[in-house]
């Protein structure tokens, strides 16, 4: 059964662990996640406050999310990660962490929030796109409401690989 909660720096490795698996070192993410989380590494026109999620299998961690609140693009909030390890994709982990990050913007008061993913990544694109995001910009896709994310039941949601 998968747990979730709000990440801890105890978390970091297990993290960086999962981006690792998608794309660069676990050095580089154990580096770039703890000084993200502790307010050292700023995304341009990020704004404290920030936030992460992980979704924990016992020790594990299956998935994790991260976002905070910004200026960037006229946006309230970004969705700075979010990963699911590949054993674990299917069973609607990422479509979990996304309504808990949701539910944090629409507390803090963010509305429009946006994502940076690649043009190619058809998958991704194609989850963003089933919690109601839509394109911005060819490397950004933004959520003019997020509270949206909120109001339906993630497993009504499609979550094969993210």
């Amino acid at each position: 059964m998968i747990v979730y909660r709000e990440a801890t720096l105890a978390d970091v490795p297990g993290m960086a662990q999962v981006r690792a698996r998608d794309w660069g070192s676990e050095e580089y993410w154990r580096e770039r996640i703890a000084l993200y989380h502790t307010g050292q590494l700023h995304p341009r026109e990020a704004l404290p406050p920030r936030i992460g999620y992980v979704g924990m299998d016992g020790d594990l961690v299956a998935g994790l999310i991260a976002g905070h609140l910004t200026r960037r693009f006229g946006c309230d909030g970004e969705l700075e990660w979010i990963s699911v390890r590949e054993e674990y994709r299917g069973q609607k982990i990422a479509s979990r962490l996304l309504r808990l990050l949701a539910e944090w913007f629409r507390a803090q008061g963010a509305s429009y929030v946006c994502v940076d993913v690649e043009p190619s990544n058809r998958v991704a694109r194609a989850f963003y796109a089933s919690h109601g995001a839509e394109d911005l910009k060819p490397h950004w896709m933004i959520w003019k409401n997020i509270a949206q994310v909120c109001e339906s039941s993630p497993a009504d949601r499609v979550d094969s690989t993210s």
